[in-house]
């Protein structure tokens, strides 16, 4: 079994990169500034600490970090996206011992949809936001593997960053990228927390974009999420998300947002799950769709 990652880095520059390699950090060969004329942005690692590492997430707001900084997390304070003008993203991790928390043995980064496709098929978690974010550039996306097979065994979704503090410390992690984007509505973003045990896995999700659809899934026993994914814009579209937990049904281990359409047809092809609703559905945000893997 691979050592779990216990400490994490970044370096943006030559005189780093020698620094971080004087620390015995390693150092992942993946530039997360490619196809940018930015400065070359690598992520580093170590597996000697005394506890791993069991969350991470990225930021491209300052009102993103709050729930962050007051849960615990640690803040890389590298841009990756230093010298490419895109948001200034940033890494943050966690270590923790709780029960929505096992280790992660490995990070890797895809460069295009098909790549990303197959790792996420492949049973690797997904981070939603694209490291080159509003900077051009490659598709360039996180991925994890972790110590143990997780299953997704519960969602929600906030519409302001009010409750981050809260579903941070009770293990959830955030999809960091808005479902709203583009769209000038609120600030919304899902959430899902997992479980190592697959009787507790959820099995199905669902998304409803008009009435007829919130009451077909309302009458199959589906649990809805309460947050209306498109809050606050001038769409007269509700949006919303929807699970549900069969007996025996094949439980879902990762879900992942898909903002890209030439992703579509790679995940597809990988045989990744994509409900093909636009969570922007009547507004002129970014289109964007709800995938997951079984």
């Amino acid at each position: 079994m691979a050592a779990y990652i216990t400490d994490l880095d970044v370096s943006t520059n030559a005189a780093e990169e020698q620094n971080l390699q004087s620390k015995h950090f390693l150092k992942i060969n993946v530039n997360l500034n490619q196809g940018t004329k930015g400065n070359k942005v690598y992520l580093w690692y170590k597996t000697d600490g005394p506890q791993p590492i069991t969350r991470v997430q990225l930021s491209y707001d300052n009102a993103m970090a709050g729930g962050l900084i007051n849960s615990g997390y640690t803040k890389i304070n590298e841009d990756l996206n230093a010298g490419a003008g895109g948001n200034y993203i940033y890494l943050w991790y966690f270590r923790g011992s709780g029960e929505y928390d096992t280790p992660i043995v490995e990070i890797t980064f895809s460069t295009n949809a098909e790549q990303d496709a197959r790792m996420f098929a492949d049973g690797r978690e997904e981070l939603a936001c694209d490291l080159n974010r509003k900077a051009g550039g490659d598709w360039i996306y996180m991925l994890v593997k972790r110590s143990e097979q997780t299953y997704v065994c519960d969602v929600t979704a906030t519409d302001s960053f009010s409750l981050d503090h809260t579903l941070f410390q009770e293990g959830y992690i955030r999809l960091d990228e808005d479902t709203n984007r583009g769209a000038r509505g609120r600030d919304v973003y899902i959430w899902y927390r997992q479980t190592t045990d697959s009787k507790r896995a959820i099995t199905d999700l669902q998304v409803s974009i008009n009435d007829a659809e919130y009451q077909q899934y309302q009458q199959q026993k589906y649990t809805p999420v309460s947050v209306n994914l498109n809050e606050g814009t001038n769409s007269a579209y509700k949006v919303y998300l929807w699970y549900n937990k069969q007996p025996g049904g094949k439980p879902i281990n990762a879900i992942m947002l898909l903002l890209q359409k030439d992703a579509v047809t790679a995940y597809k092809k990988a045989g990744v799950t994509v409900i093909e609703k636009d969570l922007n559905a009547g507004n002129k945000g970014q289109l964007e769709y709800i995938c997951y893997n079984q």
